[in-house]
């Protein structure tokens, strides 16, 4: 208590100095004020080998764990020795690897987003405890992790925290949900935004532990938090805990309590303040003396680090590109790509080939989402047999839950596990965005290299004969604007196999496109799509294009020649289209769309100083008209004409119709008409 009582009141007094000098403070924090004694209660019985995503009022808990408050001032004043972000995140968004305590992965500020991302760790986990993996860290008396989810309470409205409690519930992981609950979302009250509380929303979940507690109180706290702690670590079974707590300082310092709050309603909070409450239950056990030479070194412990944390350096400028990716070990091409003796296989084939070697020799290799099981492995059968040869511990279906399905891999790569996950249609990745965008993409860098995600996230792409409209969708450039993940996009059966090989061994996020219309070759022109199998040991690295097709030497001398840049079905419209124009074009085959084979583009095209740009995408506003514009200014001293940029027609999704569909995709001919009139320049 005497610990609880030192940390409370250093809260305080970081929370006085951080008001006391805004124009220093300047970037935008909360603090724990009024949240102290669940978070305490829940830090200090936790262990090194546990993990815990904190959120952005858990100070106290970062504390409790042993952060020290200059180094929590650091990311406050965002220095270059911030220990979590090296001064490129908020106060209190942690993330670490420190020995001797919890690890904690990236933290983002979206609210409740983080529940998927640390319900992957406790899969992990679970499944590190399954197979026995020497990688599952124990405690120092054998003791098993547990996770700690810390939330607000307003953000367990949020769609994707429901999604992460029904699988914890669903597959019986150990991790505990703490929700503090202080009765405000900024300036929305609890009545104004939800129905129900947590303790009362959890009643839905069944088989999901739930504990109602006075989080002001920090000795129920504590033994209530001592008894969901035990029983995780013992039974591996979910809990959550509804804390009520108070709100004694400001939303943000941005967001001032007195711009919305009324004087009964801080009143009402200020007669719950965690810190008065254990200093009345001290102050009949503890001599009073204790306590006040308590207070003051804390007061002067928090005027040192303050002092400390704004004469520390700022990071330097040339820092700010680092960490973007973690370095891969693939950078060239090995292995045979076209083995002797070897069959042609299907590019659906090469994908699940690549997968069944890659699981066959790395235990820490598993694949879900939606109907890839062993029922039917896959809509595509692009998981067939899988689910039969690893067993449904590592090849399993989830509910219809893109958001779960993406995020999860931040936690399970984090536990040291290469998640390879998919989602069945193009069409439906949008779900799954807020945790690509907010979670997967920014980890790495937000962490400075700590957290990369080594994930696959598996799409089935673009338009197959009758799909319409919600399974015939091009994703690309909505994907590519997002910084911090790869994409490949293969267009035959070799590519396929070696860029999966790549991707596995990257440990940085990848995202697997895969034209439904390659699958099988069944759409005419697309024969090419099928090769011999690469050897099991063939690696493809990302950012190298091919050359499809080469122009003839005469033509490309007389100026008689353009190059087609493509990829995926655009590469097999470009062939048939060069049939009637014999010697005149080259094709590149671009492989991956990030990163991007620049040289050998930029090499091409000014080769022939005409260029077509050809994309399956609607044209306007995308990666193949961005592309066009960047081979116009660094090309520009070599070109016989405008780049050139051929896609769909700008409509808002494909039409079920086939004939409509032909209408709106480029087609053979349109690419011979276009290339026809770009060689008469």
């Amino acid at each position: 208590m005497l610990s609880a009582y030192r940390q409370m009141f250093r809260v305080l007094k970081m929370a006085e100095t951080y008001e006391a000098n805004r124009p220093i403070t300047k970037y935008v924090h909360s603090t724990s004020r009024g949240h102290e004694a669940i978070q305490l209660a829940t830090a200090m019985q936790l262990l090194p080998c546990d993990w815990v995503s904190p959120y952005y009022r858990d100070e106290s808990l970062l504390l409790g764990m042993g952060w020290t408050p200059y180094e929590l001032m650091l990311q406050l004043l965002t220095k270059g020795d911030d220990p979590f972000t090296g001064g490129r995140s908020y106060y209190a968004h942690p993330n670490s690897r420190a020995a001797g305590k919890p690890k904690i992965i990236h933290q983002s500020s979206a609210t409740g987003m983080q529940a998927i991302p640390t319900t992957g760790v406790a899969q992990g986990i679970h499944y590190l405890e399954a197979i026995n993996h020497d990688g599952l860290e124990r405690g120092p008396e054998g003791e098993l992790p547990v996770v700690i989810c810390s939330l607000g309470d307003a953000s367990v409205t949020e769609g994707e925290v429901s999604e992460a409690l029904q699988f914890a519930v669903l597959k019986g992981l150990p991790i505990i949900y703490l929700v503090q609950d202080n009765e405000w979302g900024i300036s929305v009250t609890a009545e104004e935004g939800r129905a129900m509380d947590a303790y009362e929303y959890a009643a839905g979940f069944k088989g999901l532990n739930r504990v109602r507690i006075d989080g002001t109180d920090f000795e129920a706290s504590y033994e209530t938090m001592r008894k969901v702690i035990s029983h995780v670590r013992a039974q591996r079974k979910p809990w959550l805990v509804h804390a009520k707590t108070c709100l004694l300082n400001h939303h943000t310092s941005g967001v001032r309590k007195e711009f919305y709050r009324s004087e009964d309603d801080l009143a009402k909070h200020a007669c719950t303040d965690p810190l008065v409450l254990l200093r009345q239950k001290l102050a009949g056990t503890v001599d009073p003396a204790q306590l006040t030479r308590i207070e003051q070194e804390v007061t002067t412990e928090v005027a040192s680090a303050f002092e400390r944390a704004v004469a520390a350096p700022e990071p330097s400028a040339a820092t700010v590109q680092d960490h973007v990716f973690a370095p891969t070990p693939i950078t060239e091409e090995k292995g045979e790509r076209t083995p002797a003796g070897k069959d042609k296989v299907i590019l659906v084939d090469a994908a699940l080939f690549a997968i069944r070697e890659l699981m066959a020799q790395h235990p820490e290799c598993l694949i879900y989402g939606q109907d890839v099981g062993k029922r039917l492995g896959g809509v595509f059968r692009e998981a067939a047999t899988l689910g039969e040869q690893f067993g449904d511990h590592r090849v399993f279906n989830t509910a219809i839950q893109e958001a779960y399905i993406i995020g999860s891999t931040v936690g399970m790569s984090a536990v040291g596990l290469k998640p390879i996950v998919e989602v069945q249609f193009a069409d439906y990745i949008y779900p799954g965005f807020n945790q690509l965008v907010t979670e997967i993409s920014k980890s790495c860098y937000l962490s400075c290299g700590k957290f990369p995600v080594a994930s696959i996230i598996r799409v089935p792409i673009g338009a197959y004969g009758g799909g319409g409209p919600y399974h015939s969708g091009s994703v690309e450039s909505t994907l590519l604007t997002i910084k911090g993940i790869k994409i490949a996009y293969p267009s035959n059966a070799a590519d396929m196999k070696g860029l999966m090989k790549a991707a596995y061994y990257d440990p940085n996020p990848v995202v697997m496109l895969e034209h439904k219309g390659l699958y099988w070759s069944k759409v005419p022109g697309t024969e090419e799509a099928k090769t011999i199998e690469p050897a099991a040991d063939y690696v493809l690295p990302f950012g190298k294009g091919a050359v499809v097709l080469a122009a003839s030497d005469e033509a490309v001398a007389n100026g008689e020649s353009a190059c087609v840049i493509t990829y995926g079905m655009g590469v097999y419209w470009a062939k048939a289209a060069s049939k009637s124009l014999a010697g005149r074009v080259e094709i590149i085959d671009l492989r991956t769309l990030f990163p991007l084979d620049e040289e050998l583009i930029y090499r091409t095209v000014k080769k022939h100083g005409k260029c077509l740009v050809l994309t399956e995408e609607q044209q306007n506003n995308s990666f193949a008209e961005a592309l066009a514009g960047r081979i116009s200014k660094a090309c520009f001293r070599s070109l016989d004409a405008p780049v050139e940029v051929l896609g769909a027609l700008n409509l808002p999704a494909v039409p079920l119709n086939m004939g409509l569909e032909a209408a709106m995709l480029p087609n053979a001919q349109k690419v011979t008409e276009r290339l026809e009139a770009l060689l008469g320049y």
